[in-house]
């Protein structure tokens, strides 16, 4: 039987309002306030740290216009940019059997799942975190997660149709040195949009933790800030 979910399908948000909004929602699941949620939206321009990352990851050029974020999700650096589709999945994994790294190998089958009706058959790779095109191996989605009292939050980053440039010049991305990165785009050599691939994404995600999700509207349309949340889930209690 299908676990209700609330869904929230956001536009271009800050990171820093993002997480905002990921600590309300994991908050309000961990008291058993609201079911699971799973957010999906935009990043303007931003390199996240994760708690892996080393000294000398970081060569952003000096007067370029992109933030910088310590984290405190798992992994090394990376880059998200319009362009990109991030989910963040809230769940509570003592509904999905305490398994952190299944809830890893599972995000990475959402993204396979997501890619196939594209075209794109992607996979794993042993002892490389994330989802990768093979013959030349080329990384299109990276994932990153924290989990505190079994709540994951963080989750994944798909590269839709976007500049990979950041990815090896402006820093060393998931830590590694020689990494080619891609997107749905040049993969498919068209203009693909983030909204194309969100119901993709939406599918693939309610398919693998068995979800059945239940949208909560964005006010204005375009983004969900923190405050925006408290209203909702207030009005849902």
């Amino acid at each position: 039987m299908s676990r209700g979910a609330y869904l929230l399908d956001l536009g271009l948000v800050p990171y820093r309002e993002a997480w905002d909004v990921q600590r309300t929602l994991a908050g309000a699941v961990s008291q058993g306030a609201i079911p699971d949620a799973v957010i999906f939206l935009e990043h303007p321009p931003v390199v996240t740290l994760g708690r892996r990352t080393d000294d000398g990851e970081l060569h952003v050029p000096q007067g370029t216009d992109v933030e910088v974020v310590e984290t405190d999700r798992g992994g090394k650096s990376t880059f998200h940019g319009p362009g990109q589709l991030v989910c963040y999945p809230i769940l509570d994994l003592r509904r999905y059997g305490k398994d952190v790294k299944k809830y890893v190998r599972d995000l990475e089958e959402a993204l396979i799942r997501t890619l196939a009706p594209l075209g794109i058959e992607a996979t794993r790779i042993d002892g490389l975190t994330g989802v990768w095109l093979e013959s030349p191996p080329r990384k299109i989605a990276s994932i990153g997660v924290h989990i505190s009292r079994w709540i994951t939050t963080h989750g994944y980053a798909l590269n839709v149709d976007l500049d990979p440039t950041p990815f090896t010049e402006w820093i060393t991305a998931c830590g590694l040195e020689d990494a080619s990165f891609t997107t749905i785009a040049r993969e498919l050599d068209q203009p693909v949009t983030v909204d194309e691939v969100r119901p993709f994404a939406r599918t693939a995600l309610a398919e693998v933790f068995d979800l059945e999700l239940e949208a909560l509207p964005a006010e204005d349309g375009h983004g969900l800030w923190p405050q925006t949340v408290h209203r909702q889930l207030a009005a849902k209690a």
